[in-house]
């Protein structure tokens, strides 16, 4: 078996049971680290329910991203351009983008909108954004160079998260986000591999080292993007909320418009 990123060699360093019933392999590929399970086809049955119900941190997690990408859209990005969430879940991070004042659409097919109704964004219109948004998604490619690929057709600008592992493979009992037990992670990153994903793709990386990342052609310093994601923890993204003029209140209006055009 070969790596999917960098197509080397993969060395088997494990087998656990997913779902609590398959015996699944898990390889290590020692050129650019990445981690991958056996073919995958226990998936129909893992998102069965696409929203796994172990999520508990859902919710925490929409609202921490939200604070950290409208500093960095302010700083770094065309702050009045169109930003898309792709495999947006229920549309709670594109809603919460909208209130901070960006023009953010939802994009999600294994998926039920519900907060983000009627800013949905369609692929086949061939739209290039200013930066596209996934989070907690690169752990879930099944092909992760073909998934990349389909981003950067959207935009040059790729803001995701994936917790990264450091050193050696972790041990199947010392890393939870291996998620053995609902089987919908089955792709695993070092630090190594993004920067081996950069190159590849010949963009920029920047990333707090830890779970949020950042892949661009804009070139900037690595530490004034980590100053941006601790200075988010300060109350400065109610300050770009007020700067930005959030779309709450017009984006009601908007589809309170639009029923009655259709009415």
């Amino acid at each position: 078996m070969n790596c999917k990123i960098c197509n080397h060699k993969v060395t088997n360093i494990f087998s656990e049971k997913v779902l609590n019933k398959y015996d699944v392999c898990y390889y290590h590929c020692i050129n650019c680290d990445f981690i991958q399970t056996d073919d995958p086809f226990w998936l129909s049955e893992a998102y069965s329910e696409p929203i796994n119900n172990e999520d508990t941190g859902l919710v925490g997690r929409n609202l921490l991203f939200a604070k950290l990408t409208s500093m960095l859209l302010y700083n770094l990005f065309h702050k009045n351009g169109q930003f898309l969430d792709y495999a947006a879940g229920y549309g709670l991070f594109t809603r919460l983008m909208r209130d901070y004042g960006f023009d953010f659409y939802w994009h999600d097919p294994y998926t039920t909108n519900l907060f983000a109704q009627q800013f949905e964004f369609d692929l086949s219109l061939n739209k290039k954004f200013e930066l596209v948004s996934a989070f907690e998604c690169f752990e879930h490619f099944e092909q992760p160079i073909s998934e990349i690929e389909k981003l950067i057709k959207l935009s040059d600008n790729i803001l995701f998260s994936t917790e990264l592992y450091s050193d050696s493979p972790p041990k199947p009992d010392n890393w939870d986000y291996y998620a053995f037990s609902h089987g919908q992670h089955i792709a695993f990153y070092s630090l190594n591999t993004l920067k081996h994903l950069a190159k590849k793709f010949n963009l920029n990386l920047y990333t707090n080292g830890k779970s949020f990342h950042l892949l661009t052609h804009k070139v900037i310093s690595n530490n004034f993007y980590n100053l941006l994601l601790m200075l988010s923890h300060l109350g400065l993204p109610t300050l770009v909320k007020y700067l930005m003029g959030s779309k709450t209140l017009s984006d009601s209006k908007s589809i309170i418009n639009n029923k009655k055009q259709k009415a």
